[in-house]
């Protein structure tokens, strides 16, 4: 199927042109046009882009949060059911982006939605584990969501949600190869102009999608610039609950992960 083009909700003010915030904010928009033209087959029957109907919260959080060079560049893969699918803000987990963050915004109702998948937007009740889990150790470990984002941002490298008829969700990798190309090129572009715009020493894949595309925009889209030269790439563990070991103390596992690379505060 096609995504289908919808109106963006509507956004908050837009930061000065010039700034890195305005620099995400634009880049993002541009991802969220450039997928519209995409094409997916069957089993995936429903394509959700929160790019469009939670464009107001994902606006918010980068004008908020990407208003500075960061040290740490955190990436994801692709929203998760209760989290970005809900939100619009990466790994957003309702209670964590409304009470820690700060934010909460405006959420439309997406053309086509799966009847078991609805978009209930901030009155969602359901909690993402994952988002639960990232913003927790976040919480835990810097304590005010300003302390977090001054040095840190997470950002997901592909905004879709892809779910099958009956309601299964399908990842990026799960897609045929001409799919996968598809979708890379667009997001890789929009990857590249983040760590462009943000200029991060270390770019942290959230789990080894995450760290392969990482690896893959550094070498080949961002190439031989300087600013590809001195970066530095690892991965922590993912939080999803489909994954054994981060069922079993997860911060704890990103906690060893980051201080084998220097990066606990």
């Amino acid at each position: 199927m096609t995504t289908r083009p919808h109106s963006p909700a509507r956004s908050p003010a837009l930061p000065p042109a010039g700034t890195p915030a305005r620099a995400l904010i634009d880049a993002a928009a541009q991802l969220r046009d450039a997928l519209q033209a995409l094409h997916f087959a069957p089993p995936v029957a429903h394509v959700y882009n929160p790019l469009t109907y939670a464009w107001a919260p994902h606006a918010a959080y980068l004008a908020r949060f990407g208003n500075a060079p960061k040290k740490i560049m955190f990436l994801g893969m692709n929203p998760g059911p209760f989290g970005m699918m809900q939100t619009g803000v990466p790994f957003g987990e309702v209670a964590a982006v409304r009470n820690w963050m700060g934010i909460e915004a405006p959420v439309e109702a997406p053309a086509n939605q799966h009847p078991k998948r609805l978009i209930d937007g901030f009155a969602c009740k359901r909690s993402e584990v994952s988002g639960r889990r990232l913003w927790g150790w976040a919480e835990k470990r810097f304590g005010s969501a300003d302390d977090f984002f001054a040095q840190n941002i997470v950002i997901n490298y592909c905004p879709l949600v892809f779910l099958e008829a009956g309601g299964k969700n399908r990842t990026p990798v799960q897609l045929p190869a001409t799919e996968q190309r598809a979708l890379e090129a667009p997001c890789d572009r929009h990857l590249a102009r983040v760590i462009e715009v943000l200029t991060p020493e270390w770019l942290i894949g959230i789990g080894g999608f995450a760290e392969k595309r990482l690896h893959h925009v550094v070498s080949e889209v961002l190439d031989d610039r300087p600013l590809a030269r001195r970066l530095k790439i690892g991965h922590i563990l993912h939080p999803s609950p489909a994954s054994p070991a981060a069922n079993r103390g997860w911060d704890e596992a990103v906690d060893r992960q980051l201080a084998d690379y220097g990066l606990l505060p």
